[in-house]
């Protein structure tokens, strides 16, 4: 049994009804529990709790909830639909860009969904894009300390 006041034995948690009457309970730490199903019970059992573990109130719990989905797509190597529906939902914001970047990491092109792979070309621009502007800046920096070196 899990002593959900303090968190202790999240970890050991692999039991869906176990989490599903903690929900109804409205117990903390829910965030935490629904990584611990994504680890634990099958991309079927523990879908419909984490994007449930999404709709949390707590950010910090939420935040949890979106890293269950990363974890389920490591594993997994896919996502249910309403997975793919609930990170669609929430874009990039905050709590949702890890778990959309290993979405795109680990599962397979061919099997994501037409936003999601769209996305995933928007992101390689933005991130070269990114990747060519520090380059840029580094390079810049570099100069100045030479020139500042010089005049030493």
């Amino acid at each position: 049994m899990v002593d959900w006041k303090t968190g202790d034995g999240v970890s050991g948690i692999d039991d869906p009804a176990e989490v599903d009457a903690a929900f109804e309970r409205g117990e903390w730490p829910l965030g935490t529990a629904v990584i611990a199903l994504a680890f634990n019970c099958s991309l079927e059992e523990a879908s419909p709790r984490i994007v449930r573990g999404t709709r949390l109130a707590d950010r910090a719990q939420r935040g949890f909830a979106f890293t269950a989905v990363a974890v389920a797509a490591r594993l997994n190597g896919a996502l249910t639909p309403e997975l793919y529906a609930v990170l669609r939902a929430e874009g990039l914001r905050g709590t949702a860009e890890d778990a959309i970047r290993d979405t795109l990491t680990f599962v397979p092109y061919e099997d994501l969904p037409p936003w999601l792979k769209r996305m995933r070309l928007r992101l390689r621009v933005v991130d070269k894009l990114d990747h060519w502007r520090l380059s840029v800046v580094y390079a810049a920096e570099d100069v100045w300390k030479a020139l500042r070196g010089r005049r030493s």
